[in-house]
């Protein structure tokens, strides 16, 4: 028996979160900060490469591997499943566009910073709700998730805390967008 790198989008993009969070935890403290969070609306210039940069590649940096560990748990159990359903180039462009609606939508409407790839983990468990339906049909899995995932992000919002509402319900209505337009099943 040999391992398999099954899935390359999921895969690789884990190991460059791996290694940006090792970087940013060892020789470089301060990576997260210059090169994965998008400032806030107040810090934000759109002259300034960094900050166009970093509307795509906050999905790569964390606070912590607490926040690393609790994301990428979801994005390697769903992952898989839809890069095999989607493929890799799919999955790759769904998590590209996913990163710049949050980037950008937390630029436009809030003040604080964003980090992480939790956008993208909600856009992966509600485009998940889509991988066995017909079309002209609407899935209770994808009602239910709905519900349950983006009602408690939305309750959520009413507290005071560091975590992103805001990008989990962009993401989920990322996920939801591609599940209904949903590009063709490869083989």
């Amino acid at each position: 028996m040999r391992i398999k790198y099954n899935a390359p989008t999921i895969l690789t993009f884990t190991l460059l979160c791996a290694i940006i969070m090792l970087l940013s935890q060892t020789l470089i403290p301060n990576l997260n900060l210059y090169w994965f969070t998008v400032p806030g609306k107040n810090n934000f210039h759109l002259s300034s490469f960094r900050n166009c940069v970093t509307l795509f590649t906050h999905i790569m940096g964390h606070v912590n591997w607490s926040h690393l560990n609790s994301n990428f748990t979801l994005i390697l159990l769903i992952g898989p499943m839809l890069e095999e359903y989607y493929g890799s180039a799919d999955l790759l462009i769904m998590i590209i566009i996913t990163a710049i609606a949050t980037g950008v939508l937390n630029v436009l409407f809030f003040s604080t910073g964003l980090l992480g790839a939790s956008g993208v983990v909600f856009m992966m468990i509600l485009l998940s709700s889509f991988t066995n339906f017909s079309k002209g049909e609407i899935p209770l899995t994808f009602i239910l998730v709905m519900i349950l995932y983006i009602g408690v992000e939305l309750y959520n919002s009413l507290n005071s805390d560091s975590i992103s509402q805001f990008a989990h319900i962009i993401g989920g209505l990322c996920g939801s967008l591609f599940g209904f337009l949903r590009p063709v099943k490869k083989a």
